[in-house]
């Protein structure tokens, strides 16, 4: 893809097709539209959206070559439009699976990072301790542990990124079986034995529903040298169990920092994609550019997982016609038609059809308008497996996971599949972070990137502004992964984040 070819500095048209066109900065009421001939109805801010010629009430609108909506009326052209003037309903979509898939051009040249190699042969980009609790009764203990390995004190383990905690607000008071239990243990499961973990330290109260004996058996795991438990009611209580831990802790240090960097393959990084407070310039800078890099990671036998099943909604048919087999595309279909018939049935969220006011003022109309941006981050080659959430991922290449939306509950879903990176795109300003998986955070604009620089680790608005076209902007960012897998800090490393975004998707009731 080459750079935008601007009808002026002040809009954008993105398909010949297209009946609406983007205002890349504020533009005056009255104002004439160079190269268009259109004069504005109103004044418009950038991202918002123009109408290119008139739309006759309940006509599609058409952005990027794809419905995003339906004029609620006869819309005039050079008309501003608004999440109130474009209308959110159902159309028929055609899948045609797998009529686009083609197998994946692996590239003959070897692409090697700096990671830290485990005896499974899993590859982790960090190398923590994690302490892990099974209920929320023993959160503030894990957290006591974690806190108390404080960088002074990791200052003798220059090999460990660190000792962080893993609570939730469950564990109890839950189904005793079926699937909102199974979810939460393979969700814990997937952090005790993460590649980015050296080892872990599991500590339950001792009589939840989530036991720790419940959580080994049903994820085979076994403890070890590696892999500890303590049991608060066993041991003696809250400040016992943190004496314990701390020692506990404080011999698998000894033995993590032993643990060094070798060259290792590409094909072990695995990136969850993310999205969040999204504008209308993620479908044209960040997003695509992160497809472009995710292109380039398959092609080097890595992995890219993209999630958010609500932000796939209304676009879901360009993932199907990728997929490899019609089992894989009936499996995403599966999915969407879960969360449509039985988890949202009559709930105001975003795949039934609106967005958050933050998605709003930055120029997004409805889900539709959203998720066309963001299934661009899974780039564009085939799709190979469909997962639910927290389930290993077993396949390489390109591969979605169902989750919410909710960035802290969705990213947790890809790092407990094994996610050892995770690619965040915001054109709002969202600041996130991840532990143990470093999170790249990449800014839509330039305003933004110049803004929160602290939290934004590239700036993507370079295409917006014609500096960079998306191949190059996607090439920056695959060499950022190679940079931050091999240890480089991300911005939000530097200020400490992901202490608390731990998230577990609670999906069952509470009783």
């Amino acid at each position: 893809m080459t750079k935008f070819q601007k009808t002026s500095k002040e809009i954008l048209l993105l398909n010949d097709n297209d009946n609406i066109i983007i205002c890349l900065k504020k533009i005056s009421k009255d104002k004439l539209l160079k190269g268009l001939n259109i004069k504005l109805k109103s004044d418009a801010l950038p991202g918002q959206k123009i109408t290119k010629h008139k739309i006759f009430k309940d006509e599609p609108v058409i952005k990027y070559g794809t419905t995003i909506g339906f004029a609620d009326s006869d819309l005039e052209e050079g008309q501003v439009l608004t999440n109130k003037n474009v209308l959110f309903k159902e159309f028929e979509r055609e899948h045609n699976f797998c009529s686009k898939y083609s197998p994946t051009q692996f590239i003959n040249e070897k692409k090697t990072f700096k990671g830290f190699k485990r005896k499974n042969g899993k590859v982790g980009t960090r190398n923590f301790i994690a302490i892990v609790s099974t209920v929320n009764c023993s959160a503030t203990v894990v957290h006591e542990i974690a806190s108390y390995f404080t960088k002074e004190k990791l200052k003798d383990y220059p090999n460990v990124d660190g000792v962080a905690a893993f609570s939730h607000s469950t564990g109890c008071g839950m189904e005793q079986t079926g699937e909102p239990m199974s979810l939460l243990q393979r969700t814990l499961a997937g952090y005790i034995d993460h590649p980015n973990v050296y080892s872990s330290l599991v500590i339950g109260l001792g009589c939840e529903r989530c036991q720790v004996g419940g959580l080994f058996s049903s994820q085979n795991l076994y403890e070890s040298s590696n892999l500890k438990t303590m049991v608060m009611q066993e041991i003696g209580g809250t400040r016992a169990t943190i004496e314990a831990g701390i020692k506990c802790v404080e011999e698998m240090l000894l033995e993590a920092n032993k643990c060094f960097r070798t060259e290792e393959s590409v094909s072990h990084l695995s990136v969850g994609l993310q999205c969040g407070g999204s504008d209308t310039f993620s479908s044209l800078s960040a997003n695509p550019a992160l497809g472009k890099a995710v292109d380039i990671l398959v092609s080097f036998g890595g992995t890219g997982i993209l999630s958010e099943t609500p932000e796939i909604y209304g676009v879901e048919h360009t993932l199907t016609e990728r997929a490899i087999s019609s089992e894989v595309a009936e499996k995403l279909m599966e999915r969407i038609n879960w969360w449509k018939n039985v988890y949202a049935v009559g709930r105001d969220v975003q795949i039934n059809g609106k967005v958050s006011p933050g998605n709003q003022k930055g120029g997004l109309a409805n889900i539709l308008e959203k998720s066309l941006g963001s299934s661009m981050k899974g780039g564009t080659t085939g799709l190979m497996e469909v997962y639910h959430y927290a389930d290993k991922i077993d396949k390489n290449g390109f591969v979605f996971m169902d989750t919410p939306g909710f960035d802290p509950v969705s990213a947790t879903g890809q790092i407990a599949g094994g996610a050892n990176l995770i690619a965040f795109t915001t054109g709002r300003g969202s600041c996130f972070g991840a532990k143990p998986s470093p999170s790249i955070k990449l800014a839509t604009n330039t305003n933004l990137f110049m803004a929160m620089e602290e939290d934004m680790d590239i700036n993507c608005g370079q295409v917006i502004d014609g500096e960079k076209d998306i191949d190059e902007m996607g090439k920056e960012i695959f060499e950022e992964f190679i940079k931050i897998a091999s240890g480089k800090k991300s911005k939000s490393e530097i200020l400490s984040l992901g202490r608390h975004e731990f998230a577990p998707w609670q999906i069952g009731i509470t009783g």
